[in-house]
């Protein structure tokens, strides 16, 4: 199989209350090995400036940020064929165990969606009635074009379910 790509490991520990799933990291993240690394992308802009902390640069500050403020972070997709970096380009997916890692941590409260490709598996694996809500938000990703400031509203509904 040519141009299989593969997603990371999940960024979740005990203390985690919600869940951020994308569909499956992007050309600039597989290749920095971070999650949301396209410099286009709103991701970190939008939840570092939810959560109160100053914007870095520096991924483990970031990742840091994130476990504080009990956030985890995962993809639907564990592996897919795709060229590019567009979620209608992925092909041949397998999914994550979603499931799984939800049982495994139970204090996770939410599941937010980034984009609607990470929405439509999530139901399909999880069902439309999981006993979790389960949001689809905006995508942080610059290909969704609707603004900044309309993006960051959205995404406040995180806060709902943070401690």
């Amino acid at each position: 199989m040519q141009n299989r790509i593969s997603s990371f490991p999940p960024l979740i520990d005990d203390q985690s209350e919600i869940l951020i799933l994308g569909s499956i990291p992007g050309v600039k993240s597989l290749e920095m090995q971070q999650y949301y690394a396209h410099p286009q992308n709103k991701f970190w802009k939008i939840i570092l400036e939810l959560l109160n902390e100053e914007f870095t640069e520096d991924y483990s500050k970031r990742i840091e940020a994130l476990k504080k403020h009990h956030i985890a972070l995962w993809d639907v997709i564990d592996s897919c064929e795709r060229k590019g970096s567009l979620d209608s380009e992925i092909k041949n997916e397998e999914a994550n165990q979603i499931a799984e890692l939800l049982e495994e941590h139970p204090n996770v409260k939410a599941i937010f969606c980034n984009g609607g490709k990470s929405y439509k598996n999530l139901q399909k694996l999880l069902g439309k009635n999981y006993k979790l809500p389960i949001f689809l938000m905006p995508s942080t990703s610059p290909l969704h074009t609707i603004s900044f400031e309309r993006k960051f509203e959205e995404w406040k509904r995180v806060l709902e379910f943070l401690g």
